[in-house]
């Protein structure tokens, strides 16, 4: 994993807004002892928040949203976002972590939730890539997020790697809350269509501009514009040409130039329709 920052990309014609990263990882608050080559290259950087932050806006990317994984994270996120009128957190048990989404836990994930600044329950959902959490632990936890999402009036911000099939179908027999995205979208156009079916919100990250991930901006093109977020994940998933380097919200032009591309929009057009979608999952900043 390089070190390398990215240059930045040429600046916006309009604002646009990050719809997941992880701010806490960026700036080193989980230390990289896991010996993580991402959060490594991210944390030799230096950031903070603000950095990020001036970094982001200087290409029109003018707010964000910063995600939770496990339980100090979401604490972490949180007062963050309490003290950052352009950040917003989302607070959960990622369903690697599944194991520890004990009662105990959901009751404070819960609490977080309710938080003005706090506008999503997530990451949440199903890994069946990893084993890092039994396959029933993570229905119970996200079955569990999914009420919470629901008691709180929050979004749904899912995690769906390898389990297609079955996150649809826990969302449709538990009941889904009112906005629910998927994020970094990793679907078929098939998938798409099944989420716009449903009213689902696809965010869409890197791996769209990757030159191996034609059946990504295929369901890129299937989404409606009115369905459509954009994401870095970052430090993960930097888009092309930046494979390999740290991601960081400042990088989001690359994959909406993408997406515009994809969808035959002008980039201002996407931008403002990205950033209203926004505040309907988000609501108003």
């Amino acid at each position: 994993m390089s070190r390398e920052r990215p240059a930045p990309p040429e600046a916006l014609p309009g604002e646009v807004f990050d719809s997941h990263c992880h701010l806490d990882i960026m700036v080193g608050n989980r230390q990289a002892s896991s010996g993580d080559p991402v959060a490594l290259a991210a944390q030799a950087a230096g950031a903070s928040v603000e950095s990020i932050l001036a970094e982001a806006k200087s290409v029109g990317v003018t707010r964000l949203v910063t995600v939770g994984y496990d339980l100090p994270s979401s604490r972490w996120n949180a007062e963050v976002a309490g003290r950052h009128r352009d950040v917003y957190a989302a607070v959960a048990i990622h369903p690697n972590e599944a194991h520890a989404a004990t009662p105990e836990v959901l009751a404070e994930i819960e609490d977080l939730a309710r938080r003005p600044d706090v506008r999503a329950v997530g990451e949440t959902g199903l890994d069946y890539f990893r084993d890092w959490a039994s396959k029933d632990d993570q229905h119970a936890s996200f079955r569990a997020h999914i009420e919470i999402a629901k008691r709180t009036g929050r979004a749904l911000v899912i995690h769906d790697r390898d389990a297609h099939d079955d996150v649809l179908a826990v969302l449709a027999d538990q009941g889904a809350p009112d906005v629910v995205v998927f994020h970094s979208f990793s679907g078929d156009a098939e998938m798409a269509k099944r989420c716009v079916d449903a009213g689902y919100f696809m965010s869409f990250s890197g791996p769209v501009t990757y030159k191996n991930a034609g059946y990504l901006r295929e369901a890129a093109a299937v989404a409606p514009p009115e369905l459509i977020l954009v994401e870095t994940d970052a430090p993960y998933l930097p888009p092309t040409p930046h494979r390999g380097k740290p991601n960081a919200p400042y990088l989001i032009p690359l994959t909406l130039r993408c997406l515009a591309e994809v969808k035959g929009m002008d980039l201002a057009d996407l931008a403002a329709r990205i950033t209203a979608n926004g505040e309907t999952v988000f609501g108003a900043w």
